[in-house]
């Protein structure tokens, strides 16, 4: 079972990494919450029922972990900016302008709750809507529902202040 969960963790590393980079800001805080995350891993797994894909699941105990640490305060983790190295995203944007637009972007995902920076990284980490339900626990529309609402609050916060 040690094995199978070794090889579990190998093949997916980036989620953990990911998690941690969105929601601590300090390199410590990141190691600590890594190591929380791997430990939660390893407690569900007797009770992984292979029912949805590997990675799914991992999401789902990493996120819950992550959540509920910021929300509880224990480390007094810090939500760190959201950067494309963070997410493993290419940044689209060229010249001064895009840079800027993506700066902004990312300065208004910080304002976020910490329920909505996680919806906001399963979007852009292309995850289905299915798929973001089963992460998060939450119904299928309520995914869409609440990225809309997140569109429209992020939209509003990166509006030009009028001069």
């Amino acid at each position: 079972m040690e094995k199978e969960f070794v090889n579990l963790l190998n093949a997916h590393p980036g989620i953990l990494y990911k998690i941690c980079h969105l929601y601590c800001g300090d390199e410590e805080d990141r190691k600590d919450l890594f190591q929380e995350m791997v430990l939660q891993l390893w407690k569900a797994f007797p009770a992984f029922r292979r029912e949805a894909k590997a990675s799914t699941w991992m999401y789902r105990v990493a996120l819950n972990t992550a959540v509920s640490n910021f929300r509880q305060g224990r480390r007094n983790p810090r939500p760190a900016p959201l950067s494309s190295a963070a997410l493993q995203i290419p940044d689209l944007a060229t010249g001064a302008a895009g840079h800027e637009e993506m700066a902004q972007l990312y300065a208004a995902i910080e304002h976020l709750t910490a329920v909505e920076k996680a919806l906001v990284m399963l979007y852009l980490d292309e995850k289905t809507y299915e798929e973001m339900a089963i992460i998060l626990g939450i119904g299928k529309s309520n995914v869409g529902t609440k990225l809309s609402r997140i569109r429209a609050k992020l939209e509003r916060m990166m509006k030009p202040v009028a001069r």
